[in-house]
């Protein structure tokens, strides 16, 4: 059974996307991790899709 490439770890302050492949932290901190990243995540992991949420929090962030 493979590990999944992407998953949402708590870290102080928050939680950020660790790239279990790459083996580095992918994207920025979230104080609350979004639903729908979170639900991404924990389903079919599109890379793509992954990159447009981050993406579209990022903006709201602004």
């Amino acid at each position: 059974m493979s590990r999944r490439r992407y998953v949402a770890r708590g870290v102080p302050g928050g939680y950020r996307v660790w790239d279990n492949r790459g083996r580095r932290w992918w994207g920025e901190l979230y104080e609350l991790c979004p639903d729908r990243l979170l639900d991404e995540l924990n389903g079919a992991a599109d890379p793509g899709r992954i990159t447009a949420l981050l993406k579209h929090y990022r903006a709201l962030r602004r």
